[in-house]
Order: C-alpha cells, then sequence, then structure tokens
C-alpha cells in the first residue's frame, strides 16, 4: 500500500533559455520509467508510492536535469504522508472521476 503522494513541478533553467518542454518531458520520462503511479496535470506531475522512492525520483529528476546542462532547477513539491491509512490518487480523487 503506498503511503505518500508527491506533486512536482519542476521548472529548470535551461542553457541559453530554451524552451522548458524537453526538460520536462525528460523528468516525465524519469517519472514513467520508475513504475509508480502517476497522473500529468497542466503545472504539475503527482505520484503516488512510498515516500523514500517518490522522493529518490524527485532526486533523479534534478540530477537529469544538470546531466542536460541546465545550471540550477527549482522543484517545487507538494507531499501528502498518510502511513496509517495509506495514500491513493483514486480515492482522493473519487468524488471527481472526470476532473470536473
Amino acid at each position: 500500500m503506498a503511503n505518500a503522494l508527491v506533486s512536482i513541478q519542476i521548472l529548470p533553467t535551461t542553457p541559453e533559455g530554451q524552451s522548458v518542454y524537453p526538460y520536462v518531458d525528460r523528468a516525465i520520462e524519469i517519472i514513467k520509467a520508475s513504475g509508480v503511479p502517476y497522473r500529468v496535470a497542466p503545472l504539475e506531475t503527482t505520484m503516488e508510492g512510498e515516500l523514500g522512492q517518490l522522493l529518490g525520483v524527485v532526486q533523479q529528476m534534478s540530477e537529469a536535469m544538470a546531466e542536460l546542462g541546465c545550471p540550477s532547477v527549482i522543484s517545487q513539491v507538494k507531499i501528502y504522508y498518510n502511513p496509517a491509512n495509506g495514500a491513493s490518487m483514486g480515492r482522493l480523487l473519487e468524488k471527481y472521476p472526470d476532473g470536473q
């Protein structure tokens, strides 16, 4: 059972002012490769899993930005941690099945 939800908005400083979209795409590839359930939204992506694993994904994303040549990156992170009862995107969104 997952015990955390982590939402992240990654804001890389790109080399020479390039578009951030390829960098954000790479960050989402890292999330996908981690195997955790996730949901991409317009301003952030939410992941579901064990807190330590999710924070490790955040670290991998930051390191990937540096490897791609970004001089710095800001990550805005929200954490919902519920070790007693677990954390689930589905449970939190059950009232809004269509995202409305």
